[in-house]
C-alpha cells in the first residue's frame, strides 16, 4: 500500500514537470554539418554548438528538417543525439525531433528510444497523407500518451501539405498534459492569434519562421525554433530578449536588419541557405546530401555581400 502511495506521488510530480514548457526564447534548428566526402562532420559540429552556447542560445532542436534528418542513417542520427548530449552536458535544454506519418511507427519509436539527455520531443503533422483534423487530432493524442517527454507539435503545411487549424491546436492543447507547445510554421499571424487568445496558460506557442518571428513574439509568442539563428544567434536572441523586455523599437531595428537575409536563406531551400552563411563565416564546409543541394552561385555572392555589411 505505501509503495503504492510512492509510486502515485511520483507520478504525479512527474506529470506536473512533464506540463512545464521550458522550451522559450532562441531555439536553434540545428544544422548537420557534413565533411567533402559526405560524413558528418563533428569537429564541425562541435565549433558550431559551442557558437551557439557561447553567444545566446537558449536552447537546441535536433534531428529535425534543418538538420537534413531524412537523409541521415539511423546509426548517425543516434551518433549525432549522443554526441550533442554528451558537449551539451546539461546547459540548455535540447528538444529532438520524432514524428512521421504512420503513427504506430511513431508511437514504437518514441517507447523504443534513448531520450536520456534530452528534454523534449518535437513532432511534425504526418506528410502525405493528408489527415482530416479530427486525423491530427488522434494521431498527436496518441504521441502524447507514448512519449516519456514533453511534446511540442510541429506546424508547418509548406513541408506537410495539411494546416492543423486554430481550434485542433487548442482542442490538444487542453487535453494532452503532455503537449507543451506547438512550433507554428504556417505562416498565417491571424492563425496564430487566435491559438494565443484560446490556449491555455500552460502551452506555447514558439515561431517555426524566422521571418515573423517579431509579430509572433510581439502577439505573445514564447519563442523561436530558429534557422538564422544557427550563424547569427547573438543578434537574434537580443531581437527576442528586447522583445521580452518591451523594447519592440529596438527590436524591430534588428528584425528590419535582417529583412533580406531572411529570403536569402530560404530562396534555394533550407538548409541550403543557412549552410552557404556558415560556410561564408568559416565554420562549415558547404555540403548537402541529395535531393538537396547547395545555393545557386547568385544567392551566394548576395548572402557574401550581407555578411559584408553585417561585419560579421
Amino acid at each position: 500500500m505505501q509503495f503504492g502511495r510512492i509510486a502515485l506521488i511520483l507520478q504525479q510530480k512527474r506529470n506536473i514537470l512533464m506540463a512545464r514548457n521550458i522550451f522559450k526564447g532562441l531555439g536553434i534548428a540545428l544544422i548537420t554539418p557534413f565533411t567533402s566526402d559526405g560524413a558528418v562532420d563533428f569537429v564541425a559540429l562541435k565549433r558550431l554548438i559551442e557558437y551557439q552556447l557561447m553567444n545566446g542560445a537558449d536552447f537546441l532542436c535536433i534531428l529535425a528538417t534543418t538538420g537534413e534528418t531524412p537523409c541521415l542513417t539511423t546509426d548517425e542520427k543516434r551518433r549525432i543525439k549522443e554526441f550533442v548530449v554528451e558537449l551539451v552536458n546539461g546547459r540548455i535544454p535540447i528538444v529532438m525531433g520524432c514524428g512521421g506519418n504512420n503513427t504506430a511507427a511513431v508511437v514504437e519509436e518514441l517507447q523504443s528510444t534513448d531520450f536520456k539527455g534530452v528534454d523534449g520531443v518535437l513532432s511534425v503533422c504526418p506528410f502525405y497523407n493528408k489527415p482530416s483534423q479530427e486525423g491530427l487530432y488522434q494521431h498527436f493524442k496518441r504521441i502524447a500518451e507514448a512519449s516519456p517527454r514533453p511534446v511540442i507539435l510541429y506546424n508547418v503545411p509548406g513541408r506537410t501539405g495539411i494546416n492543423m487549424s486554430a481550434e485542433t491546436t487548442v482542442r490538444l492543447a487542453n487535453d494532452c498534459e503532455n503537449i507543451v507547445a506547438i512550433k507554428e510554421a504556417s505562416g498565417n499571424l491571424e492563425q496564430v492569434d487566435e491559438i494565443i487568445k484560446h490556449k491555455p496558460e500552460r502551452f506555447d506557442v514558439i515561431s517555426g519562421d524566422d521571418a515573423i518571428t517579431f509579430q509572433m513574439i510581439a502577439s505573445g509568442g514564447a519563442g523561436v525554433i530558429s534557422v538564422i539563428g544557427n550563424a547569427l544567434p547573438k543578434e537574434f536572441s537580443r531581437m527576442i530578449r528586447l522583445e521580452f523586455r518591451g523594447e519592440y523599437a529596438a527590436a524591430c531595428k534588428i528584425h528590419h536588419k535582417f529583412t533580406e537575409l531572411y529570403k536569402l536563406l530560404f530562396v534555394d531551400g533550407n538548409p541550403a541557405g543557412v549552410k552557404a552563411l556558415l560556410h561564408e563565416m568559416g565554420m562549415i564546409e558547404n555540403e548537402l546530401r541529395l535531393p538537396l543541394v547547395p545555393t545557386r552561385v547568385t544567392t551566394l555572392q548576395k548572402i557574401s555581400a550581407i555578411l559584408r555589411d553585417l561585419r560579421i
